[in-house]
C-alpha cells in the first residue's frame, strides 16, 4: 500500500467480480490520485469471471477467466494482496486485521465479501462426492473427482443436481461437460422458479429433457447415502431412489456478512450488510456493496446491479452524489445450450396487467410479454428456447412499444426492428448502465469506428455480452449515419465479404484457394475462410469437393461426404427425389442396413437415413447405393437438402396440382447446388399443406390457377415462415423464379446466413428481391438463369465420382497402415429391433434392459 499523508486508504475485502469493478471505476476517475486501494482477496487469484465458471469444464483454464486488463495490478496505487482474509474490524481504530495477522489503516472501507453456497441440512451432505457450484477450487475439485471416479466404475459416471435455478442448471451443465449422466432436482414445481412462470418452467423442462438430462421437480432430498465413506444414492421425500456418484448442492446463496456481524454492524432480517441508497452502512467510514449489500431490505445475487453499486462509491468516494437507481434483475443466459431470459415485471405482478403469450411445445419455445392494461406499455416478459427479442426487449420496459406486442414475439427477423429506434436514455447494457446514447455518442463524438472500439469507450458488452447484438446494429446504424464504411470483411484474411468474394471469383475464373488468396487475402486463411472458399468453388462448378487443395477446405461432414455422428461413426442418407421410390430401390436400402448393420430412420425430409457406419465402409455402402440407382443426399453439405412433397393430385381428394411430380423435377435441378447455407424446399398439392412448405426456404403452394411461391422460411432455432413472391404461376415461370432466387441468394448472402435472414437484411427487404426475380429490376436476370443451366448441365454424383477415383478413395481408411480393420471403438446394441451405439457399461458385455438381454456387437 501506498503511504503518503495527502492519499487517503482504501481497504477493500473481498476479491470478486464486483470489487474489481469498483477498483476499475476508482482509478479511471481518480486523476489526482486521492485514494491508494488495497484489495484483500482471499482466493489465490486476482478476481475472475465467476459467471463463465462451466467454460472451465470447456477446455477455458483459470487465467482466462481473470477479468478486465491485468496492468490494474501494476498501478502504483493498487495493492493487490492474494490468499489474504480480512478477520477482524476495529471501527474505532478504523483497522482491519488479517488471518496472518498484519493491520492495515482505512479512511475507508468497502465490503465486497459476496455470498458463499448454501448447503441444505441433509444428512450425508459431508461425504466425499459432494459439491458446491461457487469458485474455481469448487470446479477443479469436483472435475477431478469425476475424472478419479471414471477411473474407478466400468459404467458411466452418475451425478445429480440439487437445485434446478440459475446455478443449478449451470452446474448440470458442468456435468454434462464431464460427460455425467444427469439429474436435476428441483423443490419447486418448476425449473427457475424465481424467473420463469409455469408456462416457461414447463417449456424450460422439456427442452432440458430433450439434451439428456432427466428433471424431477416438486422433489426434497431427505438424504444422502455413502458406501465408504462416498455418496452412492440419493433418498427423496417421496419417490423412488437415485443412484449417483457426485451430487452438487445449488440451492441458493447466504451473504457472507459474518465480519460485518462481528464488527457490530447492522445486517438484515435475512442477512446481509444493511446500506442506504449511497451504499453506506451506518458507519459513516464503512461500505457494502455486491451481494453481501442488504440494500432496500433485499440482497441482489446478480452482477450487474453489483456493478451498479461498485460505480456509486467509488462517485461517493470522490465527492459524487450518486444514488442507487433500484435494481435491472433482468437475465439472459444460455443453460445447457437454451436460450433463457427473464425482464421486467416477469411474473404480471402490477394491477391491471395483461400477458400476451406464444407456446410451442413441440418447437422447444415459450414467449411471454407483460403489458399495460391498454396493451400499449411494456412492463415485463420471459423468453424461453428463443431469446433473441431480449436485447430489443428489455431496454423497452416502461415504455410504449408502438406496435402489436406479439410481433414482438414473432422468430427473429419476422417483429419490428427496435434497434435504431431506441430513445436516448434506454439502457442497452444493463450491466454496466450504459444508454443508447452513449453508444451513439460514442460514434459521432468520440471516433469510435468499430464495436471493439465502443466496448472500450461505453464498457457495453463488456460483462455478460447479451446486449452485443443490439449493440453492434447501434454502431453500424451510427457509423452508417455518419457515411463511414462498415467493415464487411469476411475474416482476418479476406477484407471482402462473402458476396464481395464469390464476384471476385466467378468473374476472374479463379479455381483454387491458392490463387484467391495470394490475389485477395493474405495468410493461410482459417476455418472461417476455408469452408466459404470451398463452398464457393463448389457452387460456381469448378470440380469435386476432394479435388486437389479442394480437400483440405471441407468442414468434418463434407470431408468424407458423410455426417459425423455422436459416438464417431456416420450416417449415410441417399437422395429419394420428393419421398417417391420404388419397392425395389426399398428392398436395396434394407438389405444395405442389414448387411451393414446400420440402424435406418426415416427423416423428416422424407429420406431414409442409415446410422452407424465405419469411415472405411463409407464407399462399400456407396457403391451398393450407386449400383442401385441412388446418389448422395448432400445431408452433409450447405446444399440442398430435400424438397418434401405430400402425394398431390395423384392419389389425394384435396389435391389440385401434382406436387409429387413437381418436388422431383425441382429435387432434381437443384440437388449438388452448394449455397451458404442448407436449404430446405417443400411443395404442397393444396392448400392444406400438408408438406409445410411455409417453413421451408423456398415453398409452393397448388392453386386452382397455378402455384403460389413463397421464400424465406425456415425451421431450426428460430423458426419462420415463408413469404409469398408470387401467385397463380405457371410451372414454367415458377421454376424460373426460384432459380432466379436461389442464384441471387447464393451470391449475395453472407457466411452461414439463412434465405429468411438474407431476405430480413437484404436491402428493401422481400419487395427488391421481388423485382430482382420478377422484373429483372438489376438487370442479372439472364446471367442468373445461365448460371443455373450451368449448375444443371453440370452435376455429377459426388459420392460415384469419388468412387471413380482411387485417389479420393484412399481418404476413407480407419487406419493408414490397416485400411480394412474395424474400429473397436464402436460398440453398439439393439433397440427397438435396430443397433444404437452401445454405452460404456454395456460395451462389458450383455446387458439386461427393460427385461431384454442386450447383445453387445463390434
Amino acid at each position: 500500500m501506498l503511504e503518503a499523508p495527502d492519499i487517503k486508504q482504501l481497504v477493500v475485502v473481498g476479491g470478486g467480480m464486483v470489487a474489481r469493478r469498483l477498483i476499475d471505476a476508482l482509478r479511471s476517475r481518480d486523476d489526482a490520485g486521492q485514494w491508494a486501494v488495497t484489495l484483500l482477496c482471499e482466493e489465490p487469484r486476482a478476481p475472475y469471471d465467476r459467471v463463465a465458471l462451466t467454460s472451465y469444464f470447456t477446455g477455458r483454464q483459470p487465467e482466462d477467466l481473470a477479468l478486465g486488463g491485468q496492468d490494474i495490478w501494476d498501478d502504483p496505487l493498487v495493492t493487490l494482496r492474494r490468499g489474504v482474509r480480512a478477520d477482524s474490524i476495529d471501527r474505532q481504530a478504523r483497522t482491519v486485521t488479517t488471518n496472518g495477522g498484519a493491520v492495515l489503516s482505512y479512511d475507508a472501507l468497502v465490503l465486497a465479501t459476496g455470498s458463499y453456497a448454501a448447503v441444505p441440512p441433509v444428512p450425508g451432505k459431508d461425504l466425499r462426492g459432494a459439491f458446491v457450484y461457487r469458485t474455481i477450487d469448487d470446479v477443479a475439485d469436483l472435475r477431478a473427482f469425476v475424472e478419479k471416479r471414471r477411473g474407478e466404475l466400468d459404467r458411466p459416471v452418475r451425478g445429480a443436481v440439487v437445485g434446478g435455478g440459475l446455478l443449478g442448471l449451470e452446474a448440470a451443465g458442468a456435468l454434462q461437460a464431464l460427460e455425467v449422466e444427469s439429474t436435476v432436482v428441483e423443490f419447486a414445481p418448476r425449473l427457475m422458479p424465481l424467473q420463469v412462470d409455469d408456462g416457461g418452467g414447463a417449456g424450460l423442462k422439456r427442452l432440458i429433457e430433450g439434451l439428456g438430462v432427466t428433471v424431477r421437480t416438486s422433489t426434497a432430498t431427505s438424504k444422502i447415502v455413502g458406501d465408504r465413506g462416498t455418496v452412492s444414492r440419493m433418498e427423496f421425500a417421496e419417490g423412488p431412489a437415485l443412484d449417483v456418484d457426485v451430487v452438487i448442492f445449488a440451492v441458493g446463496v447466504r451473504p457472507r456478512d459474518e465480519l460485518a456481524r462481528a464488527a457490530g454492524l447492522e445486517v438484515g432480517e435475512r442477512g446481509g450488510v444493511v446500506v442506504d441508497d449511497c451504499c453506506a452502512t451506518a458507519d459513516p467510514a464503512i461500505w457494502a456493496i455486491g451481494e453481501v449489500a442488504s440494500i432496500g431490505g433485499r440482497c441482489l445475487g446478480l452482477v450487474a446491479p453489483g456493478y451498479t453499486m461498485a460505480e456509486i462509491v467509488a462517485d461517493r468516494l470522490l465527492g459524487g452524489e450518486g444514488t442507487f437507481p433500484g435494481a435491472d434483475l433482468s437475465t439472459k443466459l444460455k443453460l445447457l445450450g437454451v436460450d433463457v431470459a427473464s425482464f421486467g415485471d416477469a411474473f404480471a405482478q402490477e394491477p391491471g396487467s395483461l400477458e400476451v403469450v406464444i407456446s410451442d411445445p413441440v418447437g422447444g419455445v415459450y414467449k411471454k410479454l407483460v403489458m399495460s392494461d391498454d396493451a400499449r406499455t411494456l412492463r415485463g416478459g420471459i423468453l424461453v428456447g428463443d431469446a433473441s427479442a431480449y436485447s430489443a426487449l428489455r431496454p423497452m420496459v416502461g415504455r410504449e412499444l408502438g406496435g402489436d406486442p406479439a410481433a414482438y414475439l414473432l422468430p427473429e427477423g419476422s417483429g419490428p426492428a427496435t434497434a435504431t429506434d431506441l430513445p436516448e436514455d434506454a439502457t442497452v447494457c444493463s450491466c454496466n448502465n450504459v444508454t443508447a446514447g452513449a453508444i451513439r455518442c460514442s460514434v459521432t463524438d468520440g471516433g469510435c469506428t468499430d464495436l471493439a472500439g465502443v466496448k472500450a469507450c461505453t464498457l457495453a458488452g463488456t460483462s455478460c455480452g447479451s446486449c452485443l447484438p443490439l449493440v453492434k446494429k447501434l454502431v453500424t446504424t451510427e457509423l452508417e449515419k455518419s457515411g463511414v464504411e462498415v467493415s464487411k470483411a469476411l475474416c482476418e484474411h479476406f477484407d471482402l465479404s462473402r458476396a464481395q468474394l464469390f464476384d471476385v471469383v466467378r468473374v476472374q475464373g479463379l479455381t483454387t484457394f491458392s490463387e484467391i488468396i495470394a490475389t485477395h487475402g493474405r495468410g493461410r486463411g482459417c476455418d472461417i475462410c476455408k469452408p466459404v472458399i470451398g463452398s464457393i468453388l463448389a457452387s460456381l462448378g469448378t470440380g469435386h469437393i476432394l479435388e486437389g487443395e479442394r480437400a483440405t477446405l471441407q468442414d468434418t461432414n463434407d470431408h468424407v461426404m458423410a455426417n459425423l455422428q455422436k459416438d464417431g461413426s456416420y450416417s449415410v442418407v441417399p437422395r429419394i427425389p420428393g419421398g417417391e421410390i420404388t419397392p425395389e430401390g426399398l428392398i436395396i436400402i434394407g438389405e444395405v442396413a442389414k448387411d451393414f448393420g446400420l440402424y435406418t430412420k426415416i427423416t423428416g425430409g422424407q429420406r431414409i437415413d442409415l446410422f452407424g457406419a465405419r469411415i472405411e465402409q463409407l464407399p462399400k455402402i456407396w457403391t451398393r447405393l450407386v449400383d442401385a440407382g441412388f446418389e448422395s443426399g448432400h445431408a452433409y453439405g450447405k446444399s440442398l437438402r430435400t424438397v418434401k412433397s405430400c402425394v398431390g393430385s395423384t392419389w389425394c381428394r384435396y389435391g389440385v396440382q401434382d406436387s409429387v411430380g413437381l418436388a422431383i423435377a425441382l429435387e432434381l435441378r437443384y440437388r449438388g447446388l452448394r449455397s451458404p447455407h442448407k436449404i430446405k424446399l417443400g411443395v404442397s398439392g393444396c392448400a392444406r399443406e400438408c408438406a409445410e412448405a411455409r417453413g421451408k426456404d423456398v415453398g409452393v403452394i397448388a392453386t386452382d390457377n397455378g402455384w403460389n411461391l413463397y421464400v424465406g422460411g425456415n425451421g431450426g432455432f428460430t423458426p419462420k415462415h415463408a413469404q409469398l413472391l408470387a401467385e397463380d404461376l405457371d410451372t414454367e415461370t415458377l421454376v424460373q423464379a426460384i432459380d432466379r432466387f436461389l442464384m441471387f441468394y447464393v451470391r449475395t448472402a453472407d457466411r452461414l446466413q439463412r434465405t429468411a435472414a438474407w431476405v430480413d437484411d437484404h436491402e428493401g427487404g422481400l419487395e427488391a428481391i421481388r423485382a430482382v426475380v420478377l422484373d429483372d429490376s438489376l438487370g442479372i436476370a439472364a446471367d442468373l438463369d445461365a448460371a443455373m443451366v450451368t449448375h444443371v448441365d453440370g452435376y455429377e454424383d459426388e459420392w460415384a465420382a469419388a468412387l471413380a477415383d482411387p485417389e479420393k478413395l484412399r481418404r476413407f481408411g480407419s487406419f493408414v497402415n490397416a485400411p480394412e480393420q474395424a474400429d473397436d471403438s464402436f460398440a453398439y446394441v439393439a433397440e427397438r429391433g435396430q443397433a444404437r451405439p452401445a454405452t460404456p457399461e454395456e460395451r462389458a458385455g450383455g446387458v439386461l434392459i427393460a427385461g431384454t438381454t442386450l447383445e453387445v456387437r463390434r
